[in-house]
């Protein structure tokens, strides 16, 4: 364990302007606070002699080990981070960021203007939620604190909102004093980048956040790795590959066969991006014949609901982000021909009275919460119905659960029987796979010092390692929680090319 090298102690009251730098900075140090061992709550700082930088400042999600986790107090004091840097919008990148400001963070939240737009969005609606839970469970009696409380109130998203500094993609932002952020197109999200920090002892530091997919259906391919000292990269699917032509089969089929029976579809979609991507495909059933007319389609979620808002207009102001062959009928891009909004909590409560079998999109895409639950709840019994799973479900999460052919879920303080058909299409992941992050990798042209595998379950992570040191021959390590290295600056070399071809060959 290496020991916190910094001239600011955790006591001390001086602003960045008033230390004297040294003309030797020593390295800088990275601590990884969240994002270790599992796929949710992405946290990591940045130190260097004078200043601290937090990459990512996610919620843990999942089981409850996870999530007692975002009530611990980080092994820091916010009034000493000096910035954040936010790669995309989803909440376990940003979900903790009300939480940091109401226990002393005071700083800019740099991150791309679309990720600003979502970000407004996903916390505005999360701590709506958090409030929401805990009256319900003081109502109800069923917590085991009196009273319960949200981590975080409205009032606290609210104020991350006035931190929000929107920086382009491909702009040099100096996020403090000798500090230089740059923010790459990372094709998971609307906005979603992997970031570049050069630090003040000129070392440099990757992040990839969630590393897009080169055949996501909306968004172009991420921006190629241009190398760093140390990089940090997601291992979501560490250990997997994804069959994009299966999937679709899987989905077309799982969507014909369940209304045929007369049958319902349930999609739990992640608000943000899954749900566009989700539209996109049965739009396409749409034209193909296959979801005829008189099928009806239900978005079930106010969040997602506004997400496509701001998807919309990203196809109307022609954004880069998207593929350009898409973005001169953008409408017909997410439009399923047409779908139903559903609003208000009468308009959800009304989908259930439908006359004729109907698919409906509804979020969280984990079934973790919101409206998805209350179908659930309901069409798990009737074994005519049918549940998609179209994204990665983590450990501990209802979807996971389904995934793993449990036979009764609990929700509401009660077990359902699961009696539907439930069908995984983890095809329709924004997450690129293990094939798709070494491609990414091997554009480099150095390789780091360290490549360090987060934000992917134990046996995912370690298998992308695997992969790295024996196809790239590069240093590449599974970090522990809590633990802090240095960011040491990568030997140069020339034949680095021939180095890594040799390795592939091994």
């Amino acid at each position: 364990m290496v020991s916190l090298s910094s001239d600011l102690s955790p006591n001390s009251t001086a602003s960045i302007g008033d230390v004297q730098r040294s003309p030797n900075p020593r390295p800088g140090l990275l601590t990884f606070l969240g994002g270790v061992g599992t796929v949710t709550g992405s946290k990591f700082m940045v130190e260097t002699d004078h200043v601290r930088v937090l990459v990512d400042c996610g919620l843990f999600q999942g089981q409850k080990e996870l999530r007692r986790r975002n009530w611990r107090p980080l092994p820091l004091d916010p009034h000493h981070v000096q910035a954040v840097v936010i790669t995309h919008a989803h909440l376990d990148h940003t979900g903790y960021l009300p939480r940091l400001l109401r226990e002393g963070f005071s700083g800019p939240v740099f991150c791309t203007p679309d990720t600003a737009r979502l970000t407004e969005l996903i916390l505005r609606d999360s701590a709506h939620l958090m409030e929401e839970e805990a009256l319900h469970a003081n109502r109800g009696g069923w917590s085991k604190h009196h009273p319960a409380q949200p981590l975080y109130t409205e009032k606290d998203a609210e104020e991350v909102l006035t931190r929000l500094r929107p920086v382009e993609i491909g702009a040099d932002t100096e996020v403090t004093t000798g500090t230089v952020l740059r923010l790459h197109h990372a094709g998971h999200i609307l906005g979603s980048s992997w970031a570049h920090l050069t630090l003040e002892d000129g070392g440099t530091v990757a992040f990839s956040g969630d590393l897009g997919r080169p055949v996501h259906p909306l968004l172009l391919p991420p921006e190629p790795f241009s190398g760093a000292d140390a990089l940090l990269v997601e291992s979501t699917y560490g250990n997997r590959q994804h069959e994009d032509a299966r999937s679709r089969e899987i989905f077309a089929g799982a969507v014909t066969r369940t209304l045929a029976r007369g049958g319902n579809v349930l999609i739990p979609s992640f608000a943000v991006d899954r749900t566009e991507v989700v539209l996109y495909e049965l739009a396409r059933l749409r034209r193909s014949g296959v979801l005829t007319s008189g099928v009806p389609v239900f978005v079930d979620s106010p969040m997602a609901l506004r997400g496509l808002r701001i998807y919309q207009d990203a196809f109307d102001r022609h954004s880069p982000q998207l593929r350009p062959e898409l973005t001169a009928d953008g409408e017909a891009a997410l439009d399923a021909e047409p779908f139903t909004a559903a609003r208000s909590p009468e308009e959800s409560a009304a989908i259930q009275h439908s006359r004729v079998p109907c698919v409906i999109v509804s979020a969280s895409g984990m079934a973790t919460g919101g409206r998805v639950v209350h179908h659930l709840r309901r069409l798990l019994p009737d074994p005519r119905n049918t549940v998609l799973i179209v994204g990665f479900a983590a450990q501990g999460t209802r979807a996971r659960e389904l995934i793993g052919g449990t036979q009764s879920l609990k929700m509401f303080g009660t077990y359902v029987p699961v009696r539907s058909e439930v069908v995984n299409v983890p095809g329709f992941s924004a997450h690129a796979d293990t094939d798709e992050i070494l491609a990414w990798l091997r554009g480099a042209p150095e390789p780091p010092d360290t490549v360090y595998l987060v934000h992917g379950e134990p046996e995912g992570s370690a298998r992308l390692r695997d992969r790295i040191d024996h196809e790239l021959g590069w240093n590449a390590v599974v970090p522990r929680s809590g633990e802090r290295v240095l960011v040491r600056r990568a030997c140069r070399r020339t034949v680095s090319r021939q180095n890594m071809e040799g390795a592939q060959r091994r």
